[in-house]
């Protein structure tokens, strides 16, 4: 079966779809609307289709309801210390790569890269490995390197397929919740967890290793590392290479007066000293968790912060690097708070419930963890935030996999594919991404929708003979 499947994503032929691919891209390019208007195109299909799902009232009575939960799950404050996490994350990553040290390794490992085939091998594997350690080091370390990429293109006078090459630097959303830092399987690892969620007799808690570190789930790992890279170099033979990107700015070369530049703001030992202050800190609050190899945002946030000070030498370039960097965060900044009210009413208006309960309802032994797999994508185009999806799922997974007798194990997983996979339709998480590389939504969701049907079909795959 490995060897079929090889041999049909390799040869460009036999994927008569592929070769669709231009007019794929030329149709997005004409109609796919702004990330930002997706946004609110989601609110009003939400709004409109809980008003009329509710059976308590009348539309309008119900309708009322839903702008509370709306307006409830806008100002989430728990969401909201999420959001300001994720902007960190952008901010301090961009920050790090614009330091001297960092610029000097990433030339170091794009120095190799001369063509579009060995870069998208490089940003493809390279994202998928940091994507199962940490999902927020998949997310911006792809983007950095696609940009570097891009810029070592730039200068060395290369073509580059820069939105495929940006497309695969993305990929790491596509594999992170069947890797370390999955919430779902590590909410599952937390005793007493199953049995806050259900009243039926459950574990105590499912061990990492029947989740995450399971032969299974690894053995899927190891096909989507084999097979994504094909499909990369297969649409690279269908999609003209691409590169009108200026990247002037991101070189912060400006020569400062500096008269108004203070000594202490010059000196490297200030920010010596405060970076190792911060990475004490970091030491001293997370070790436990550093050995167990739990990376959180905080963490991560905590530890590039430290970094940032000591590889940039001093205060002042520390703080150009800030303003270069902070213009990343102004789709976050506006479409997070938008999902997270999609998220408010999704969850108070019974909504996602529904969907969750429906594709239970149709299912049967066999069926039911590829329905979960599909409810969970579905879900997550409403709810892109496996932590709140895992919530609303989670007592829904563990009833129908008492009912129907399937190990509750695979159901986590399948949820945790599902939860993904969709990710690649979804451009929520592709905000920062889009910030780094200056890339729009339309360049690189032609190729993101292959990366959806090829991984589906390896996730199907899995779940049905695999596990």
């Amino acid at each position: 079966m490995n060897f079929f499947t090889f041999k049909f994503l390799y040869n460009a032929k036999s994927l008569s779809l592929l070769k669709n691919s231009k007019t794929i891209e030329h149709y997005f390019k004409r109609f796919f609307p702004s990330p930002f208007s997706i946004a609110v195109i989601l609110t009003f299909v939400v709004m409109l289709w809980a008003s009329l799902n509710m059976s308590q009232g009348s539309f309008s009575e119900n309708f009322i309801d839903v702008l509370s939960y709306w307006e409830n799950g806008i100002w989430n404050q728990s969401l909201l210390v999420f959001a300001y996490q994720m902007m960190l994350i952008l901010v301090l990553g961009h920050i790090l790569v614009l330091s001297q040290p960092m610029q000097k390794l990433l030339d170091i490992l794009t120095a190799p890269i001369n063509s579009t085939a060995k870069a998208l091998v490089v940003v493809t594997v390279s994202t998928m490995f940091m994507a199962f350690l940490n999902w927020g080091l998949g997310l911006i370390f792809g983007a950095i390197l696609v940009r570097k990429i891009g810029e070592s293109s730039a200068e060395k006078g290369f073509k580059l397929n820069y939105p495929l090459l940006g497309a695969a630097g993305y990929i790491g959303l596509m594999v992170w919740h069947g890797g370390l830092s999955g919430s779902a399987p590590l909410k599952v690892a937390e005793s007493g967890h199953l049995a806050s969620l259900s009243q039926l007799t459950v574990p105590d808690f499912l061990s990492t290793s029947d989740t995450i570190l399971s032969v299974e789930n690894l053995f899927i790992f190891g096909l989507l590392l084999l097979l994504m890279p094909l499909l990369f170099l297969v649409l690279n033979r269908r999609s003209k290479s691409i590169l009108n990107i200026d990247f002037t700015g991101s070189k912060t070369k400006s020569k400062p007066n500096q008269e108004q530049i203070i000594r202490f703001e010059k000196s490297r030992w200030p920010a010596l000293i405060f970076g190792i202050l911060v990475l004490l800190a970091f030491v001293v609050q997370y070790k436990e968790m550093l050995l167990s190899l739990r990376l959180t945002p905080n963490m991560l946030n905590f530890l590039m912060l430290g970094l940032a000070f000591i590889l940039h030498g001093n205060f002042h370039e520390f703080l150009k690097a800030l303003k270069t960097s902070i213009g990343d965060v102004s789709g976050i900044l506006i479409q997070f708070p938008l999902y997270f009210g999609i998220m408010g009413v999704m969850k108070d208006s019974g909504l996602a419930i529904n969907i969750a309960e429906f594709f239970v309802s149709i299912s049967t032994t066999e069926t039911l963890p590829i329905f979960t797999f599909m409810s969970a994508g579905l879900l997550n185009i409403f709810v892109p935030s496996g932590g709140g999806q895992w919530a609303i799922q989670g007592p829904i997974i563990i009833e129908s996999s008492s009912q129907l007798n399937v190990p509750l194990p695979k159901m986590v997983m399948a949820m945790a594919y599902g939860d993904q996979i969709t990710n690649m339709l979804q451009p929520f998480w592709a905000l920062p991404l889009l910030a780094i590389t200056k890339l729009k939504a339309y360049q690189i969701l032609p190729f993101t929708f292959w990366m959806f049907v090829i991984g589906s079909l390896i996730f199907i795959f899995g779940l049905v003979f695999i596990y």
